[in-house]
């Protein structure tokens, strides 16, 4: 009869086990979808922000057509990726695309000037600063969850349970890591060059 009990001492531990260490893995997987929730707000804040700065600029250099398509095809893009490494790739993309429209708009000091350009340049900097963030604690979030399913005794549970690994939303190319510049301060003029200075004539002797 002793030995009946001892045996469903411990069955029901081992059960008791299995249950917290499934909880664990769930709750783990929730805090990546959480992470990733947070990332998608920060995007689609991006997102909204582009075209009132296309049109802004639009109003000063019309004939950049090329620059605008550009931007507003890798915005389409961003916007339909369905994962988070296509997100990362087409994020690039949009990252890189910017830095053409910035550069266009530094060429026009009256745009530069507005009170509209330099709430959108605010705004953008600010979303730019927390994409960054979010990605960073979606990212860390999501090596947790891969620590917790690769190794023991997470790694008996997440097969039969259906815990995958996820993808973390990394930009591949380190260009496209550098996000749009927006800061449009007062630059410094390169210096003259010497191939125009006329040259002293050779008075041999």
């Amino acid at each position: 009869m002793i030995w009946v009990i001892v045996l469903l001492v411990i069955v029901v531990v081992l059960a008791l086990i299995v249950v917290g260490l499934y909880n664990r893995l769930v709750r783990d997987r929730n805090r990546v979808d959480n992470a990733w929730a947070q990332v998608e707000v920060q995007l689609k804040r991006r997102w909204d922000l582009i075209p009132n700065l296309v049109e802004t600029v639009k109003g000063y250099a019309a004939h950049e057509r090329g620059v605008f398509e550009a931007v507003t095809e890798a915005r389409t893009r961003a916007q339909q990726a369905q994962s988070p490494a296509e997100s990362a790739q087409a994020e690039g993309i949009l990252s890189q695309a910017l830095g053409r429209l910035f550069a266009v708009a530094e060429a026009y000091p009256d745009l530069k000037a507005t009170q509209n350009f330099q709430e959108l340049q605010a705004q953008l900097s600010e979303t730019e600063d927390k994409v960054a963030v979010s990605r960073q604690v979606y990212n860390d979030t999501v090596l947790t969850y891969h620590n917790a399913i690769q190794t023991f005794p997470g790694t008996l549970l997440a097969g039969p349970f259906g815990f995958t690994k996820r993808e973390f939303f990394e930009v591949e190319d380190e260009a496209q890591r550098e996000a749009p510049r927006v800061d449009f301060g007062t630059s410094q003029p390169p210096p003259a060059s010497d191939a125009g200075s006329p040259t002293t004539p050779d008075t041999g002797s």
